[in-house]
């Protein structure tokens, strides 16, 4: 007997319809898929082995500062190509690239803002950036706001997210940032300030050798790299093998280098209790 095969249609229950892309997230902790929306209701943190995905600087601003009370400092400085310097592409060129992908003039936002209204000045590197890397602008948005916070007396408070340390795009006047932002945070100290520095993963290099090392108090999210060199680097030149944990904010605490580790969804009341301590508000 023949007869005549039925076409799934739309309204064929034997269609199969393609999950639309970007609706899952594979964890990188743990391995699981979890669905995005779950993943952006829990601030970027995975449900299940609680660990801390990438923030954007955006996003990172929105979940420390009360709604509506951040106010940008600084856009206008914006980065050049003083050396023509040249790898895979043009300098000039890959600015112009990670400013089209990332939405950002570059890899520091910087502002004043309100946490649980209390006033303070504050920074994020943003590692999507040229791996969040401290050239010229960087330094300079960082300084300008760091003598912002002496002049106004604010608390300050630096987000880093720097897997890329210094810029190498830019030369020694990116490494000489690293003196000039420790210079800025000396007189800072020097007039009363308190500085926070939040470290997440990743904050290495010219970074965490400089500004990031030296708050007042020193946080850092949950299994965050924080170090000069690479664990990788390190274990190729030295020719051992490392301790478990290595580089790790667990590793780190336990060593003295940092004073708390923090999850994210309590980071900003713990800011705020930490300025209301030292009597900052």
């Amino acid at each position: 007997m023949t007869g005549t095969q039925e076409i799934p249609t739309e309204s064929s229950p034997n269609t199969k319809r393609g999950i639309p892309e970007g609706l899952w997230i594979k964890c990188p902790g743990c391995g699981d898929s979890i669905y995005r929306k779950e993943i952006e209701r829990n601030l970027n943190v995975c449900p299940k082995c609680k660990y801390h995905m990438y923030v954007s600087a955006r996003d990172r601003m929105v979940q420390l500062l009360d709604e509506g009370t951040f106010d940008i400092c600084d856009e206008d400085v914006m980065p050049t190509d003083p050396l023509s310097f040249s790898d895979k592409k043009k300098y000039s060129e890959r600015l112009v690239a990670e400013q089209a992908r990332t939405g950002l003039s570059d890899a520091a936002l910087c502002g004043t803002g309100m946490i649980r209204a209390r006033r303070v000045a504050i920074a994020v590197t943003d590692s999507a950036f040229i791996m969040g890397s401290m050239g010229s602008v960087v330094g300079e948005r960082l300084t300008r706001l760091i003598e912002r916070a002496t002049k106004h007396s604010l608390p300050l408070i630096i987000v880093s997210g720097s897997g890329g340390g210094a810029r190498m795009h830019e030369g020694i006047l990116s490494l000489m940032q690293m003196a000039k932002v420790s210079a800025a945070l000396a007189r800072y100290h020097a007039n009363g300030g308190l500085y926070i520095s939040v470290l997440t993963n990743p904050t290495m290099g010219g970074v965490a050798a400089s500004f990031a090392s030296l708050g007042d108090m020193v946080f850092a999210e949950p299994k965050a790299l924080i170090g000069f060199a690479g664990p990788r680097t390190i274990k190729a030149t030295l020719k051992i093998e490392l301790p478990i944990g290595f580089q790790t904010s667990e590793f780190l605490l336990e060593h003295g280098y940092i004073d708390r580790i923090v999850d994210r969804w309590r980071l900003k009341t713990e800011i705020a209790a930490v300025i209301d301590y030292c009597g900052k508000r």
